[in-house]
């Protein structure tokens, strides 16, 4: 009975131990959120203001042309950029993104297409290279705070393959699968269709007709300049929204563990006072016993 009694006080101190960490863990998660969606509203006007230039440059120049904006028929390959996490302890987080981009790439498969994967992040490199899986690009080392230098190295690889041909290793088309940020309690895994750059002509969302800008030195060589830009900022919005959603995911699961830590240490709290209530009773019961043997012996 002393033995169980020690044990349990043992269950109890290990399990507290465990709460504590994981309960910092939640609130340094929390304090990372906070910034991560600072970080996400602050590169909001920008990705607004250069996909308004680009839709008035379209607009208001007939004739303008860049590589991509089109189509390629003739490649056959697709690239697939798929947006993970450096760390775990984030509950499904990776797991759904890894499950929406091997859907995808079967789906291209289906197409008659040819998906090559890249990988942002060490758990998807992780989780390809197990499985020998070949990956054209991986980047990690900035999951939890990305930067625009991150994106435009992102965007640069993926923009020079797709002016390549296959013959050269290009590809034809890119798609990302990565996690939006809807509030604390919702990510959503989304997959977008990167390039070619499906930009509208003509009036906007709202209806209304994009402003006529001048551009210099041409509106050619400002649509050669925008449109890599306009490329790595909407990485780098990816790459942001997954980085909120990857704290918001490590804040649930945190929290997760320290209520099921919690409710543990109940569960062996309640089992170490029936224990010590069962030597309690049981050292009463050899008590009164031996006091029994004792009168009947003393009155013989």
């Amino acid at each position: 009975m002393a033995a169980q009694l020690r044990q349990l006080r043992q269950q109890i101190k290990t399990v507290k131990s465990t709460a504590k960490i994981t309960r910092a863990q939640e609130m340094i998660a929390t304090s990372r959120i906070v910034k991560a969606q600072q970080a996400v509203a602050a590169s909001k006007p920008y990705a607004d203001q250069i996909t308004q230039a680009l839709s008035a440059l379209v607009s208001h120049h007939v004739g303008i042309d860049h590589p991509l904006l089109h189509e390629q028929p003739t490649d056959n390959r697709s690239a697939v950029l798929i947006i993970t996490s450096d760390r775990g302890f984030c509950g499904a987080y990776n797991a759904n993104v890894i499950r929406e981009g091997e859907a995808l790439i079967r789906s291209l498969r289906e197409q008659g297409r040819e998906p090559v994967p890249y990988v942002v992040g060490n758990k998807g490199i992780t989780w390809y290279r197990f499985r020998d899986r070949e990956v054209a690009e991986t980047w990690h080392g900035f999951s939890d705070r990305p930067d625009f230098a991150n994106a435009e190295r992102i965007g640069r690889r993926l923009t020079e393959d797709f002016l390549k041909t296959d013959a050269e290793g290009g590809v034809g088309e890119i798609h990302v699968v990565y996690t939006e940020f809807v509030s604390m309690l919702t990510q959503s895994v989304q997959v977008r269709r990167l390039m070619p750059l499906e930009i509208e002509d003509g009036k906007g969302k709202d209806g209304t007709v994009p402003p006529a800008y001048e551009f210099e030195p041409s509106a050619q060589a400002a649509l050669d300049l925008l449109l890599p830009n306009y490329v790595e900022s909407r990485i780098f919005h990816m790459l942001l929204q997954s980085a909120a959603s990857f704290h918001a995911s490590v804040r649930r699961a945190m929290k997760s563990a320290t209520d099921n830590a919690n409710e543990l240490i109940g569960v062996y709290t309640r089992q170490m006072n029936q224990a010590r209530q069962a030597a309690i009773t049981q050292e009463i019961s050899e008590i009164v016993g031996g006091a029994d043997a004792l009168a009947d012996s003393g009155g013989e």
